[in-house]
């Protein structure tokens, strides 16, 4: 009985699959071409590497708002397209369109006005005395490009999230790779100044994420509105941006708890790297190398939670609630198997990984040390990831902002600001306490998923 509970029969993995390797792949392309981006400027030194790391960190904030926004949105076209039906598509496409906008044009006002002060609220002195200004200068040069590419991206947002939302999950996969490939080798020639260019440092990384934006946005959009057979959705999307008022009203509803949470997570994980900078910026170097190491192996995390939304929504949205909760059950433990074995190849890894970068013996030992936290998290941050994934798929966004937002404002970041500004704690005890708190919410996620309040259907007339 108890493997009939989490083990699925070959149609079940042959569909997870089928969903799954696209984003997987994409993800892995996607995260392991950033490893190399981040090994590239990492090549320059120790405060072009902070800078731009800093920078990355404050338009994380940007990306999961967006992420957030059109989540909402996301929900009912998964379940409308379920249910069959193609308007409900239309109209979610629509209310994306307009959100991404909004947020887009608050974001470049607050950049555009308070970056560099926001910047030099994670400039601290340390053991190794690295050079603040240096890492200023860095970070304003690579943010004021990263501004540009901003739009790019919401608008790409858009269009592959509704493409994977209504099962093409192919197409996303493509744009991605070939985006991560256009960065990669404008990458080595534009920051090196290879074939004739001028070496242009940061701001080179800047210029070819932003026209690596450019390409995959286009890829997706082109594509979508060439394709209408598989997109019907997108005929006359944009002949007007009237959305049904009721649907609208549900949106907002359960999107603008997603769009805050997704803000306030991402303003709390940026907070609690700012509670670890105050104990030098060679803990955002070693913050910066383990993070950008642990999402390359944390792909199957993110694919396993897409692949939860997508077919667990579309089993919500066709009526059919008892197995939604089934396969959601069966998605769960096949990721946390997954992921258990990829956390153990991370912890391999881990000493490693950091010799790469052209930077101090120190920073390398704390970056290794963060890895092995990662490492261990892993299972439990998989199951944590799947939870969120499934509460929102059944559009119940209150309780994913309470198991997400509300968890790390008043719990790890009151945690975090008091060890860091009343203590002498060390960095890295600091770091492993922080992630030892978020097992909390494995226990809080288990208890809310048997009780199955979570499996909703949003859609039915």
């Amino acid at each position: 009985m108890l493997l009939k509970k989490y083990i699925g029969d070959r149609a079940f993995y042959q569909k997870v699959l089928t969903i799954t390797i696209p984003i997987l792949i994409q993800n892995v392309i996607t995260n392991f071409v950033s490893l190399l981006d981040n090994v590239m400027v990492g090549r320059l030194g120790t405060e072009p590497m902070s800078g731009v790391a800093i920078v990355n960190q404050l338009l994380f904030i940007f990306n999961l708002c967006i992420f957030g926004g059109i989540s909402g949105a996301g929900i009912f076209a998964a379940q409308y397209h379920g249910k069959g039906d193609v308007d409900g598509v239309r109209n979610t496409f629509r209310m994306k369109a307009l959100i991404v906008l909004v947020l887009t044009v608050i974001a470049l006002i607050i950049f555009a006005l308070c970056g560099p002060q926001l910047i030099s609220m994670f400039l601290h002195e340390g053991e190794e005395n690295l050079d603040l200004v240096a890492t200023l200068a860095h970070g304003k040069k690579y943010m004021y490009v990263m501004l540009v590419s901003l739009l790019p991206f919401a608008v790409c947002q858009i269009y592959a999230g509704t493409l994977k939302e209504t099962g093409e999950t192919m197409l996303p996969m493509k744009a991605g790779i070939i985006a991560v490939f256009v960065n990669l080798c404008l990458n080595y020639i534009l920051i090196y100044g290879k074939l004739g260019l001028p070496e242009m440092g940061v701001v080179g990384a800047a210029v070819a994420t932003l026209i690596a934006r450019v390409v995959e946005c286009l890829i997706v959009a082109l594509w979508t509105h060439k394709n209408k057979e598989k997109a019907p959705y997108i005929k006359g999307v944009y002949s007007n941006f009237r959305v049904p008022r009721e649907l609208a009203v549900k949106v907002m509803r359960k999107g603008l708890p997603l769009m805050v949470n997704e803000g306030l997570w991402s303003l709390g994980m940026t907070a609690l790297t700012q509670c670890y900078s105050i104990r030098g910026l060679e803990a955002i170097s070693a913050s910066n190398i383990s993070s950008t190491v642990s999402n390359l192996f944390f792909c199957a995390v993110f694919a396993f939670a897409n692949a939860i939304s997508i077919i667990v929504g579309h089993l919500l949205g066709s009526g059919d609630i008892e197995r939604a909760k089934d396969e959601d059950s069966k998605l769960i433990f096949c990721a946390i198997v997954i992921c258990t074995v990829i956390g153990g190849a991370l912890a391999i890894c881990a000493p490693f990984i950091p010799q790469i970068y052209n930077t101090s013996d120190g920073i390398r030992d704390l970056a290794t040390k963060f890895l092995l936290v990662s490492a261990a998290m892993m299972p439990f941050n998989c199951f944590i990831h799947a939870t969120y994934f499934t509460f929102r798929a059944g559009g119940q966004t209150v309780l994913t902002f309470v198991f997400d937002s509300v968890f790390i404002w008043c719990i790890c970041y009151p945690v975090a600001f008091c060890l860091s500004r009343f203590t002498n704690m060390p960095i890295f005890p600091l770091f492993l306490t922080i992630h030892c708190i978020e097992l909390i919410k494995v226990i809080l996620g288990a208890w809310l998923l048997k009780r199955g309040t979570w499996a909703k259907n949003l859609v039915s007339d």
